[in-house]
């Protein structure tokens, strides 16, 4: 079975396609599985989100604060903070009650590794 985990300061994601819950999204002391329903829509409107972020860098001074959301049916994201630097917030729109976030210092890492996935 293959299996995939990357964790860093603040961050960890994880996917192992064999089992119910395919993804694994947390934070140092916080974590939950995904479906890979909720993993594929949490991996597209994160690249949703930063793409946003970067062409809003254009638009702002250096120092103005943005929030930026997108949601699916499954799940729920916010970017918060300049463009340049901003808090990720996870909520799953499913009935299990998931939140989860990842500080500023955590999101490009983790931005990164979701990136190197590749798996949807």
């Amino acid at each position: 079975m293959q299996k995939v985990l990357k964790s860093g300061a603040g961050w960890r994601i994880g996917w192992r396609p064999q089992s119910e819950y395919q993804g694994l999204v947390g934070g140092d002391d916080w974590a939950f599985e995904l479906t890979d329903r909720e993993l594929a829509d949490f991996c597209r409107l994160l690249g949703q989100l930063v793409a946003n972020m970067r062409s809003m860098q254009a638009e702002l001074m250096d120092e103005e604060n943005i929030a930026c959301e997108a949601e699916s049916d499954l799940v729920w994201m916010q970017v918060e903070g300049v463009p340049s630097k901003y808090r990720l917030r996870l909520i799953l729109n499913n009935g299990r009650s998931c939140e989860g976030n990842w500080t500023a210092d955590a999101v490009p890492d983790l931005i990164a590794a979701v990136d190197s996935l590749k798996f949807f």
